[in-house]
């Protein structure tokens, strides 16, 4: 009797998240609205921080710089200390469509005490585009391609829906076998967690963002004591939206159609990588957290497989059920990238590799390597302890 009830919890799980979770898995309730026919003229400043992004960054300002809106645009690059010709490469890309006049480069200096290396980067960038009185801040990285009304569609959000910090997932790559299995898992558990209705509505303190494409007001950028406020994280996405919504703003987050990564990840490690890079620092750097989230992934995604082995019909048919919700709640995801629902039955399988990749996460952390990317090591034990501002 206790083997079954057991049994029931993945069951339990899956209908709360079904039912209960801000409906994060109805894809299609997330996903951008079109621009209005009429939106307002806005003065728009972009900022990429780019660290050796020589391959990728030409597209995204080409992208930025022939967006379609009334308004007026301009692109801040901001070179964090590249050694791959990022920064002729940023200068290349307007001057070939003769735009060079709405570009401007510049090269970080190296990161202040208790920076992360994006967020001094992204503050740089601030500084520079508050002498063009930016109407609003967009907050982009250099490996993203933005069709030509994306920017218009995030300008009509903020002004219908008075929001002050609107971001949006772009759609990432599906072309590896490691990415069709990996990357719309990563995408759903991102929603998982931040369900954007929750992040939407004031009754919730949910906040969360996608640091590939944010845009926001200035005047409340400055309110909340400006990037100086989120110095020291490497998510820096999410705390910036919990530092907005947190001062009284109001945040939206969604999933967009129209804008894209040109970054491909071509293997599992390579993703897993991507991963542990912030895993930890995701649980606050807390064993029990640590603990306490591979016991729900194995309840949640490991169990109901392992059910259909037990013999037991009852036990069989709990873990039957929960394996068809947790597929039910899958398939909007893997429509939306359009990929054959039979994906859904490998998400125990997934929820493992992440699982994996959540304790390398820790053990990087712990060995004082946590945080890597382009050679800095950004995630420190130091880093964890530094008072927050």
């Amino acid at each position: 009797m206790t083997r079954d009830l057991l049994a029931a919890v993945p069951v339990l799980i899956w209908l709360y998240l079904l039912l209960a979770r801000g409906g994060f898995w109805r894809v299609s309730r997330q996903l951008a609205p079109p621009p209005a026919k009429h939106e307002p003229g806005s003065n728009i400043v972009a900022i990429i921080p780019a660290r050796n992004e020589a391959p990728v960054i030409g597209d995204a300002i080409r992208s930025l710089l022939r967006q379609r809106f009334a308004g007026s645009i301009h692109v801040v690059a901001v070179d964090d200390g590249s050694s791959d010709g990022t920064y002729s490469a940023a200068v290349e890309a307007a001057a070939g469509i003769g735009l060079s006049s709405q570009l401007t480069v510049i090269a970080a200096a190296s990161p202040a005490p208790g920076w992360s290396g994006k967020v001094w980067a992204m503050s740089q960038g601030v500084v520079a585009a508050s002498a063009l009185h930016p109407d609003y801040l967009l907050f982009t990285d250099a490996d993203i391609h933005h069709d030509p009304d994306q920017l218009a569609t995030l300008v009509a959000i903020a002004e219908a829906q008075r929001r002050d910090l609107v971001s949006c997932m772009v759609k990432l790559p599906v072309a590896s076998w490691a990415e069709r299995c990996l990357i719309p898992a990563f995408v759903f558990f991102f929603l998982k967690l931040y369900p954007p209705a929750w992040n939407a509505s004031p009754r919730f303190r949910t906040a969360g963002a996608a640091g590939g494409f944010m845009l926001i007001r200035p005047q409340v950028l400055e309110r909340i004591g400006g990037l100086a406020a989120i110095r020291s994280q490497i998510i820096d996405d999410c705390a910036l939206a919990h530092a907005v919504k947190a001062g009284g703003g109001s945040i939206w987050l969604g999933l967009t159609d129209n804008a894209h990564s040109t970054r491909s990840y071509g293997s599992f490690a390579q993703i897993g990588r991507m991963i542990s890079r912030t895993a930890f620092n995701q649980l606050q750097h807390s064993y029990l957290l640590l603990i306490a989230t591979m016991a729900g992934l194995f309840l949640t995604y490991l169990l109901p497989p392992l059910l259909l082995l037990t013999g037991r019909p009852l036990s069989m048919a709990f873990g039957a059920a929960a394996w068809v919700l947790m597929s039910i709640c899958y398939a909007p995801m893997l429509r939306f990238y359009r990929l054959s629902a039979l994906w859904s039955l490998c998400l125990p399988a997934i929820a493992s590799f992440y699982a994996g990749a959540t304790l390398c996460s820790a053990i990087q952390y712990r060995l004082g390597r946590g945080g890597q990317w382009k050679g800095r090591a950004q995630d420190l034990r130091i880093r964890a302890q530094e008072p927050q501002p």
